[in-house]
C-alpha cells in the first residue's frame, strides 16, 4: 500500500492564550492527528513537521508556517494537508483559488476534519465556495466593526492603543504626560521656532548630545538612544497629539489627554512648517538642472540649461550662453549637450573618486591621521549616495566648475568644500582647487553632440532603438527565407519594401554573437545609425571584421 504523507496546518487569528500550556493550536493539531490516525488503514502517515501560525490573520497568505508548508508541497514532500476547518487555511476566496492552483500543480489535496465534502463533484465545490464566502464575510464584518469602534472612540477623544508618542505614556483610554520627555518635546518646538529649519534643529540636538530617550514597547523591546533624524522631528512637529488632540485619518478631534504644547506655539510652528515646505518646492523646481552654473567652455563662456518639448516629452540640454543669446562669433559652432548624459557622467566620476577616499584626499593635499580614517570612509560613502540621488547643494559645495573640452571634461574640485562636507579637521593650507580630468569626449552623432568614453561607448549605455528594430526584423525575415516558402521578391512584396533593402536587413542575422551582445548592451560605435550599420554589415561576413567595424 502506498504511503500517503500528511501534514497538519493550524492557525489562530489572535495571540491571546497562546502562552498557555494547551492552547487552540494544540487542540487543532490533536484533532487533526486523531483523524490521520483513523485513516492509517488507508496508508496515511503523519509527517513530524509542525506548521503553526499563531496570531496571524487568514486574510493573507504571507504567513511563515504556511509559506514553509507550500514550499514543502512544491518539493513533493506532502500528499495531503489536514486542517481543523477550511477557514484555518484561508478566509479569502481569491487566496483559496491560488492555493488550489498550487496544490493541483503539486498533485496535493487537503482535508478538513470537521467539514465533510467532496471537491471532485460540482456540488462539493459549491459547498466549499459557500463555506469560504461566509468565512470571508465574517472576517470583513469583524474588521468593519473594529474600524467603526475605533473611529467612534477617537471622536470622543480616547486613546485607542499603539505606541504612545514621545512625552506620553498610556493611561487607560487616555495618555499621561512623562514630564522628562515632555520637556524635550517643548525644547524641540522652541528650537524650531528659533532656528526655522528642521535640519538645523537636528544638528543642534546632535551638537548638544541630545538623543532619543530609551523606551520599552508593549512587547518588551527597548528602542531609542540614537540621534534624532529629520523624519522623526517632522513627525513630532506635525503631531496634533501634542496640542491635546486625537487624529483619525483626515480628521482631528479634541482629546481627553493633557496638551504638552500650547495652542499659540502649535499654530506658529504649523504656519512656519507650511511656509518652509512651499519654499523648498520652489527651490526644487528652480534647480531641476543639476549642473546649472557649473558648466563652462575652455574660454570661460558658461553653458546654461534649456529645454524643449516634443510630443508631450521634455528634453533638457546645456547650451553655450553666448549662442543662446546671439552674442557669439557666428563662425564658431554652438555647444549643445544632452543634460541627462552629462549629469550622469559627473555623478559617475565623482562617485568613482569618493570610492577611494585616501587617493581623493591626497589629490586635494589633505593629510589624514589614523583617527580620521573611519570618519573619512563613512563620510565619502554617504556623500557618494547623496550625489547619486542628485543632491544639488552637496554637488555645488564639492565642485567649483566643470570645464567642457572637446576631448575631455575637467572637474574642478573644491578641497575646502570637501573638508566641510566630510566634517574633518582642516589642515593649515590646502589648494584653492584641484583639477580631475575625465576620460570622456564629445562626438557628433548625426546633428547632435554626444558624450562618449574614450573607447567610443555612449555614457548611458542604452541600446540604439533603430538598430535594435532592424536586428529583430532581419532575424524574422531570415527565418522566413530559410523556410523556402517565399523568395526575396515575394517576401519584399508582402512586407512592402524594396528587395535590395530586405536583403541588406536580412544579412543582420549573420552578425557575430559578440556584436549582437554589444548592440543589446549599447556598446556599439556612437556614430552608427541604421543605414550606416546596414552598409558596414554588407561589407563582410567575417566575425572579426564585424567586431572591428561595429563595436566601440
Amino acid at each position: 500500500m502506498r504511503t500517503i504523507r500528511c501534514a497538519i496546518y493550524t492557525r489562530k487569528s489572535s495571540d491571546e492564550g497562546l502562552e498557555q500550556d494547551f492552547n487552540s493550536l494544540d487542540a487543532q493539531r490533536e484533532a487533526c492527528a486523531a483523524y490521520v490516525l483513523s485513516q492509517a488503514s488507508e496508508g496515511w502517515k503523519l509527517n513530524p513537521g509542525f506548521y503553526d501560525d499563531g496570531g496571524l490573520s487568514g486574510g493573507t497568505l504571507e504567513r511563515p508556517a504556511l509559506q514553509k508548508l507550500l514550499g514543502d508541497v512544491r518539493e513533493g514532500r506532502i500528499d495531503i494537508i489536514v486542517v481543523y476547518k477550511v477557514d484555518r487555511l484561508t478566509r479569502s476566496l481569491l487566496d483559496f483559488a491560488k492555493l488550489v492552483e498550487a496544490l493541483d500543480a503539486a498533485d496535493t489535496s487537503f482535508v478538513s476534519v470537521t467539514q465533510s465534502f467532496n471537491t471532485t463533484t460540482s456540488m462539493g465545490r459549491l459547498t466549499l465556495n459557500m463555506l469560504l464566502s461566509f468565512a470571508q464575510f465574517e472576517r470583513e464584518v469583524t474588521a468593519e466593526r473594529i474600524r467603526d469602534k475605533i473611529a467612534a472612540s477617537k471622536a470622543k477623544g480616547m486613546w485607542m492603543g499603539g505606541t504612545p508618542p514621545l512625552g506620553y505614556r498610556p493611561d487607560g483610554r487616555s495618555l499621561a504626560i512623562v514630564e522628562d520627555h515632555a520637556a524635550l518635546i517643548r525644547d524641540i518646538f522652541d528650537r524650531y521656532r528659533r532656528l526655522g529649519n528642521v535640519r538645523l534643529v537636528a544638528d543642534s540636538l546632535l551638537a548638544d548630545g541630545i538623543t532619543t530617550p530609551c523606551r520599552v514597547n508593549g512587547k518588551g523591546r527597548s528602542y531609542g538612544g540614537c540621534a534624532f533624524t529629520r523624519g522623526q522631528l517632522y513627525t513630532i512637529l506635525r503631531n496634533p497629539i501634542y496640542a491635546g488632540r486625537i487624529p483619525h485619518k483626515d480628521k482631528v478631534w479634541p482629546g481627553n489627554h493633557p496638551a504638552i504644547i500650547g495652542q499659540a506655539m502649535w499654530d506658529a510652528v504649523q504656519a512656519q512648517l507650511s511656509d518652509n515646505v512651499k519654499g523648498h518646492r520652489t527651490t526644487r523646481e528652480a534647480n531641476a538642472s543639476l549642473l546649472a552654473g557649473l558648466l563652462v567652455e575652455p574660454d570661460g563662456n558658461p553653458l546654461i540649461p534649456v529645454h524643449t518639448t516634443r510630443e508631450h516629452r521634455r528634453y533638457r540640454y546645456y547650451v553655450s550662453k553666448a549662442h543662446q543669446h546671439g552674442t557669439a562669433d557666428p563662425d564658431t559652432s554652438a555647444l549643445r549637450l544632452p543634460a541627462r548624459e552629462i549629469e550622469q557622467v559627473v555623478k559617475q566620476e565623482l562617485t568613482s573618486l569618493l570610492a577611494d577616499p585616501i587617493d581623493l584626499v591626497a589629490r586635494c593635499g589633505i593629510a589624514i591621521t589614523p583617527a580620521m580614517f573611519e570618519r573619512l570612509t563613512i563620510g565619502c560613502e554617504q556623500l557618494g549616495v547623496d550625489l547619486r540621488r542628485g543632491s544639488n547643494a552637496k554637488l555645488k559645495a564639492l565642485l567649483h566648475r566643470i570645464v567642457v573640452h572637446r576631448d575631455r571634461l575637467d572637474l574642478v574640485l573644491s578641497p575646502s568644500g570637501l573638508i566641510e562636507l566630510l566634517k574633518i579637521e582642516e589642515p593649515e593650507s590646502v589648494p584653492g582647487e584641484v583639477i580631475c580630468k575625465t576620460r570622456v569626449r564629445l562626438t557628433r552623432s548625426g546633428r547632435a553632440i554626444r558624450l562618449v568614453h574614450d573607447n567610443g561607448c555612449t555614457i548611458t549605455g542604452d541600446p540604439y532603438p533603430t538598430l535594435l528594430g532592424l536586428l529583430v526584423k532581419g532575424r524574422r525575415w531570415w527565418v522566413e527565407l530559410a523556410r523556402g516558402e517565399l523568395d526575396v521578391a515575394g517576401l519584399a512584396r508582402r512586407e512592402n519594401v524594396n528587395p535590395s533593402y530586405l536583403t541588406r536587413v536580412a544579412r543582420l542575422a549573420l552578425l557575430s554573437p559578440s556584436v549582437i551582445e554589444a548592440i543589446l548592451a549599447g556598446k556599439t560605435r556612437t556614430d552608427l545609425d541604421g543605414n550606416r550599420s546596414l552598409a558596414l554589415v554588407g561589407r563582410t561576413s567575417n566575425w572579426a571584421e564585424q567586431q572591428r567595424l561595429l563595436i566601440a
